[in-house]
């Protein structure tokens, strides 16, 4: 084994990373082949008096491969001509303090060995893309147009008949045919970032700049990204700076001190996951996180970034009991280190990846989650409603006689429904662990769970917002969510699980088709409740409109009672054809509605200056507009009869 001295760096890029503001650390941390077939490596560790480079190359340390410090950078570097692609290496550290040496992983490593080993692995990321016009399309805001996202796990979406794990490459086409089919404009992908414990689905990240090894090679990972982008699907993945689980290869005491996280376990230590928590104060930890947000949405071109357990980031007594916790500098519960790098990270990738979004999962009320950094708000693009979330599945749950009872649980929604962008998200932590599947925790024998199925579908996509669901749901997915084996395809044989996969096609057909159901998630005045108040009947009604086109109106029934006759306002006269009724024949339903169409009376109505008679089907919701569409509009999915 050749010794080599320290690699030549950028005095830039070093001062940068230091003071945390660089956010492309990966273009000289990690292991980067030359082109004459030598191998760069660098690696951040300042309180290791020694570092060295182990891998098969060099018999795991038989022959010694010594990186240099970079000045008082922290940073050690080396050119050895003995890496070849595909080479398993780690990094040996000797702590100043004394300890044994350590060995491990590269916190910038670009592929990680397939779990349970342990080593990085040397790989290059050239690629040749093609979705050079989908990205150019991108709109530099996502406010106004639909996103309807598919949530996926993919090592459980589908599996091979032998119950093996398919590559990035197998599920690519059968991915995007699914998803095209069924109308989404985007998958979000739990994290794929390699993580050594299956169990967390992702979410305990150890290779924050690679691709899980479990499904292929990181360029198999950016021909999948490219597949999805060439049918015009767009890319969202889950990421996980908030915490980092404590595996001896990882991060943790990285250099034999509490590199990465705050060595006082009050601050350091998640009591939820037993994970620890990123040190947002120490301005090369903001560079790492800053560099892997840029590297997901540069390298993969993915299109978005949802960030996990945002509110696990904000508090400092997260989860924790009165003494468990530090106060921040002014005796505050808020984790002020993190809010700022949170606005930093959002600032910076908006400034610099065009057409990107982010999304924060931020259960709390915290103000301005979605305000740009410089109203004073954390820069997210959009915020998850875990209020609508929890609130609309307890009133789903409840035996249908009681919702009168607990009417305000979806009314209250609007009450704060444009005071962030937000995302209605019916996830995967809703159907597991207990949880049941979206379709059982309905009432109700199974032809009454599959119509309130259908009818939460279409509450959810007829609201203002931006829509997600977990796999399974499209389709009533009966068995709670198992990481560990594929959903329920064969359900799809069955015509009233086709049914649901049919109304989840048309929702998203409607909710493309009509401008006033996209274009006003942040106009207050865009949304009109017309019936809010009949708590008896357990009957809602409310208007969508816009500028760009036709008012569309929703009726809900929640209750299994038919309602004929039922009478309520609406802004135009004229006929208002039926767009789409859950309860029609070709989704599993008993047919009953308004025979396509239901014509107004110039009779006023409350407010409304007239008046549309409606038999309203059980466990059902309508969806009418006014017959005469703007020019060129389209009129939506079938009508029921």
């Amino acid at each position: 084994m050749t010794t080599a001295k320290g690699i030549e760096m950028s005095s830039e890029d070093l001062w940068l990373f230091n003071e945390g503001r660089h956010s492309r650390i990966d273009r000289f941390l990690g292991a980067h082949l030359e082109p004459g077939g030598s191998t760069d490596f660098a690696v951040w560790a300042p309180n290791a008096r020694r570092v060295s480079v182990l891998g098969a190359p060099n018999g795991w340390g038989t022959e010694d491969a010594p990186l240099a410090p970079q000045g008082s950078s922290g940073v050690w570097a080396g050119r050895f001509p003995d890496f070849p692609p595909g080479a398993l290496y780690k990094y040996r550290l000797w702590p100043r303090n004394g300890g044994p040496p350590l060995d491990k992983a590269d916190p910038v490593g670009f592929r990680q060995e397939c779990p349970p080993a342990t080593a990085s692995q040397v790989w290059p990321l050239a690629y040749d893309w093609h979705d050079a016009r989908y990205r150019a399309g991108r709109s530099e805001s996502l406010y106004a147009e639909p996103v309807s996202i598919y949530e996926v796990h993919l090592g459980s979406w589908r599996r091979g008949t032998d119950g093996r794990w398919l590559s990035y490459e197998e599920l690519a086409p059968l991915l995007s045919r699914w998803v095209r089919a069924h109308g989404f404009t985007h998958v979000e992908i739990l994290p794929v970032m390699e993580h050594p414990f299956y169990g967390s689905w992702g979410y305990q990240t150890t290779g924050y700049f690679a691709p899980t090894s479990r499904y292929g090679t990181p360029t198999e990972f950016m021909r999948f990204i490219d597949e999805l982008h060439g049918d015009g699907i767009g890319v969202i993945l889950d990421w996980v700076p908030s915490h980092f689980p404590g595996d001896a290869h990882g991060l943790a005491q990285f250099d034999g001190t509490a590199l990465y996280e705050h060595a006082d376990p009050r601050e350091g230590f998640h009591p939820d996951w037993h994970t620890l928590i990123f040190n947002y104060g120490r301005h090369e930890v903001r560079s790492f996180l800053l560099s892997s947000a840029r590297f997901w949405l540069d390298v993969y071109h993915a299109d978005a970034l949802r960030v996990d357990a945002v509110a696990s980031m904000l508090y400092r007594d997260y989860s924790r009991a009165p003494g468990e916790w530090i106060p921040n500098r002014e005796g505050g519960r808020e984790n002020l280190e993190a809010i700022a790098w949170l606005r930093q990270m959002n600032a910076a990738v908006y400034a610099e990846c065009p057409g990107i979004a982010t999304m924060a999962e931020e259960s709390t009320a915290w103000p301005g989650v979605s305000a740009p950094v410089h109203d004073g708000g954390l820069g997210f693009g959009f915020k998850w409603d875990m209020g609508w979330m929890h609130d609309t599945l307890e009133y789903f749950a409840r035996d249908p006689v009681h919702r009168r009872h607990h009417h305000g649980e979806l009314t209250f929604r609007m009450v704060y429904g444009f005071q962030e962008n937000f995302v209605l998200p019916l996830s995967h932590d809703e159907v597991v662990h207990g949880k049941r599947a979206l379709v059982e925790k309905l009432p109700g024998d199974s032809w009454q769970q599959l119509a309130q199925l259908r009818l939460l579908l279409a509450y959810q996509w007829l609201l203002p917002g931006k829509k997600l669901l977990f796999m399974g749901g499209e389709f009533g997915q009966r068995t709670e969510w198992n990481h560990e084996r594929s959903l329920d395809w064969h359900l799809l044989e069955r015509p009233e699980h086709q049914g649901v996969a049919r109304l989840v096609s048309d929702l998203n057909r409607l909710y493309s088709a009509e401008p006033s159901l996209a274009t006003t998630d942040r106009s207050p005045e865009s949304f009109r409740w017309v019936v809010a108040d009949d708590a008896a009947h357990s009957v809602y009604a409310w208007l969508r409109t816009s500028s760009r086109g036709r008012p569309v109106l929703a009726v809900m029934n929640a209750t299994p009672v038919p309602r004929s006759h039922y009478q309520l306002g609406v802004p135009a006269g004229g006929t208002w054809e039926e767009l789409l009724n859950t309860d029609a024949d070709l989704y599993g339903g008993s047919g009953l509605g308004n025979w396509g169409a239901a014509a107004s009376e110039a009779v006023a109505q409350g407010e409304w200056p007239h008046r549309l008679t409606l038999t309203l089907p059980p466990l059902a919701l309508l969806v009418l507009a006014p017959a005469a569409a703007s020019p060129g509009q389209g009129s939506g999915p079938p009508a029921a009869r």
